[in-house]
């Protein structure tokens, strides 16, 4: 089956939130732990914990469910498709 122009666009903008997505979330778990690091060393132990629970929750939804996931899989999808329009 021969792709057209425009969905081959739609899968690539797809493609790109997913990869975008998962460094942002990526970046945001790392700021969310560092804030919690410094928020338990300053003296508040349970937000500290908040924060680092709601850090690890970014790293899970960023890197894994986003990167590994999603832009993984439609990767190799998206591959497929544009070996099949070469043919």
């Amino acid at each position: 089956m021969v792709r057209t122009t425009p969905e081959i666009l739609i899968e690539f903008i797809e493609l790109l939130f997913f990869a975008v997505g998962a460094v942002v979330l990526s970046g945001v778990g790392i700021f969310l732990e560092e804030f919690a690091l410094a928020t338990v060393l300053g003296g508040e132990p349970l937000l500290g914990a908040w924060v680092a629970l709601m850090g690890l929750l970014a790293f899970y939804f960023g890197p894994y469910l986003m990167g590994y996931g999603e832009f993984r899989t439609r990767l190799a999808a998206f591959r497929s498709h544009l070996a099949t329009i070469d043919e």
